[in-house]
């Protein structure tokens, strides 16, 4: 096997960030107050999923609500896994995060009486959904944060990706680096803090945009991390089923739209009394078993009354949703949308607390590439942004504060140990196949003899363990690896919680407990 040639050193660093979306944004703004800071991002500094987030960002902000009535939500759509201490922190921090956006530049939309407007999505007893330009609440974000940063003395890392985290002694030292022209760096770091957001490209169906390849799970898997929850993807109900796919977001569906089959009838009233405002698990398994029926063929969202219903064009309340629509030849307030569930968000990840610290001295995890145990088995709406954002900021005082330590296992967690050789590829399995293999077999429904079909595909080769030679190579190794642990996971879970549905034991089991992956190398 021919050595990778020796990486290129770069000058060493306080703090390293691996990830550009609002978590990783946030977190180095907040170190470099008084740290010496680098951020490394695959693309640009705005290409990750904050970007994508059309929803909004769920808060308290009003005399009706409170952190309480916000945190009881959120357990409960968390169908009994959640770490109930981090969703406490969560709500109760998410206030003072919020306004600490508004100070970076972000201008959240205001109703008429001049306080943020406040919209409402599946599973949510109050109205908290804050939006920033409608529905482009996550590109208003990121070009907020993305300005900060450029304006501040972090050192900007785009164009590289995350190739492997360096672990010297226990702990993590730094990471080795890869450009997307090929050459390889290395950069030494007290501390890291991964923020590289999940893994939507696992699946044919999906909402994330192309860079959520799984690069920081895979990576810290391989330095020896602990990764928990893997089972737990959730599918959001509604993504555009047209040539460019996009997602539609759920805040349609709360200010009045509703599903359709393809003979027009509206479904989801004769599955859930919250209709389409059920937990996003419910709609998109309904979604799914209308498809089937259909022989495939997508559902149909009719939003054309929710313009009368505000009192406003479509366009005006939804302006991201209604020109994608337009790009494609409908009108969002005459004609049906067709949609399909697709893999949207990553409750599973790097199992951390609620300051971010992992299993491994000197390294932090935050946002979608983290597992804080705040969603669960089922991730609350619109909850996302505030967990980047929260979690991102107390990881960050927890690094200047000099934090850190290793994670241990919890008693209400089990632990499935994996023999793993280390970066182990398959060429036999295009990217293509991997997505056509996941949708089809740990998709919205699974079941043991698929998720048996999917292992042995996905099983190790290694015999061959060389090193990427490209970004490309990576992301396909990272995806791998990250499909593999997933259906491991969802194997092991012989039971139907929250996201994870399994079609042969239906039933929850009588006491939640939560799935920890352990790497045993051999």
């Amino acid at each position: 096997m021919t050595p990778a040639p020796r990486p290129r050193e770069l000058p060493a660093v306080d703090v390293l960030v691996v990830g550009s979306g609002i978590a990783g944004l946030t977190a180095a703004l907040d170190c470099a107050r008084g740290s010496s800071v680098a951020l490394v991002t695959k693309a640009d500094l705005g290409a990750g999923s904050t970007r994508w987030a059309q929803g909004g960002i769920a808060v308290v902000s009003s005399g009706d609500d409170s952190p309480a009535l916000h945190a009881s939500d959120t357990v409960a759509a968390g169908a009994g896994l959640c770490d109930e201490a981090a969703v406490r922190a969560l709500c109760e921090n998410g206030p003072a995060a919020v306004a600490g956006l508004a100070a970076r530049g972000v201008a959240w939309d205001l109703g008429r009486d001049g306080l943020p407007a406040r919209g409402l999505e599946a599973a949510h007893s109050r109205h908290r959904i804050l939006h920033a330009g409608g529905d482009v609440t996550g590109a208003r974000i990121s070009d907020a944060l993305v300005a900060a940063v450029r304006a501040s003395g972090v050192r900007l890392h785009e164009g590289t990706a995350l190739a492997d985290l360096l672990v010297e002694g226990g702990r993590v030292t730094g990471a080795d680096l890869l450009t997307a022209g090929g050459e390889r760096l290395r950069i030494r770091a007290a501390a890291v803090v991964l923020a590289s957001g999940g893994a939507g490209q696992l699946f044919r169906h999906t909402t994330n945009p192309a860079v959520a390849t799984g690069d920081g799970l895979a990576a810290a898997w391989r330095a020896g991390a602990l990764l928990a929850d893997l089972e737990f993807f959730q599918f959001h109900p509604t993504a555009a089923a047209l040539p460019e796919a996009f997602l539609v977001s759920e805040a349609v569906r709360g200010e009045g739209a509703v599903l359709r089959d393809e003979r027009g009838e509206r479904y989801m009233c004769a599955v859930d009394p919250r209709a389409e405002l059920a937990p996003r698990d419910v709609v998109a398994r309904a979604t799914a078993a209308v498809m089937a029926r259909q022989d495939g063929r997508p559902a149909l969202l009719d939003a054309t009354g929710v313009a009368a219903r505000l009192g406003v064009p479509f366009a005006r309340r939804f302006p991201g949703i209604d020109a994608l629509c337009r790009g494609q030849g409908l009108d969002p307030e005459r004609d049906l949308v067709p949609v399909t569930p697709a893999a949207h968000y990553w409750m599973g990840g790097v199992r951390t607390d609620a300051l971010g610290r992992t299993s491994l001295p000197g390294l932090w995890a935050v946002g979608e590439v983290a597992c804080t145990g705040v969603h669960g088995a089922n991730r609350l709406a619109s909850n996302s942004l505030l967990e980047a954002v929260v979690l991102a900021g107390r990881a960050a005082a927890d690094v200047c504060a000099g934090g850190g330590g290793a994670l241990g296992v919890g008693d209400d967690e089990d632990v499935l140990d994996v023999a793993d050789a280390g970066r182990a590829r398959r060429s036999d399995l295009p990217r293509e196949d991997l997505q056509r293999l996941m949708w089809e077999h740990a998709g919205v429904v699974r079941d043991a003899a698929g998720l048996d079909v999917a292992a042995k595909q996905l099983a190790p080769s290694p015999d061959e363990t060389r090193a990427p030679a490209d970004v490309a190579e990576l992301e396909d190794a990272n995806l791998r690896t990250a499909g593999r642990l997933l259906v491991l996971a969802a194997a092991a879970r012989q039971e139907s919680r929250g996201a994870h549905w399994r079609g042969d034991h239906p039933a929850p089991a009588a006491t939640a407990r939560r799935t920890v992956l352990r790497r045993i190398p051999c």
